[in-house]
């Protein structure tokens, strides 16, 4: 059933001409360097301090370890983090 989901999706989104990350609600993660990153179509924050930011996905959660971070801007499904980012994690 899951695969007959992902290929309506698939189908979907080509149709309609939306990004794949829209039509199947799955993260875009935007790196700019080890200082920068947006997240879009996150579910929330769980945890939060200047080495560790922990947050919901649609589909499991993220992990970004590094050290001064930063949110600098949060909305409804969107986050802007800054400062030394060392590494990422999925967490399915």
């Amino acid at each position: 059933m899951r695969r007959i989901r992902k290929k309506f999706d698939q189908w979907t989104a080509g149709i309609l001409d939306v990004p794949e990350d829209i039509a199947q609600d799955i993260p875009r993660l935007i790196m700019i360097g080890n200082v920068r990153l947006q997240i879009e179509n996150h579910r929330g924050v769980l945890h939060f301090s200047e080495e560790r930011l922990l947050l919901t996905l649609s589909r499991g959660s993220l992990e970004i370890l590094g050290s001064n971070l930063s949110i600098r801007t949060i909305m409804a499904e969107e986050v802007l983090v800054e400062g030394v980012i060392r590494e990422l994690k999925y967490i399915p």
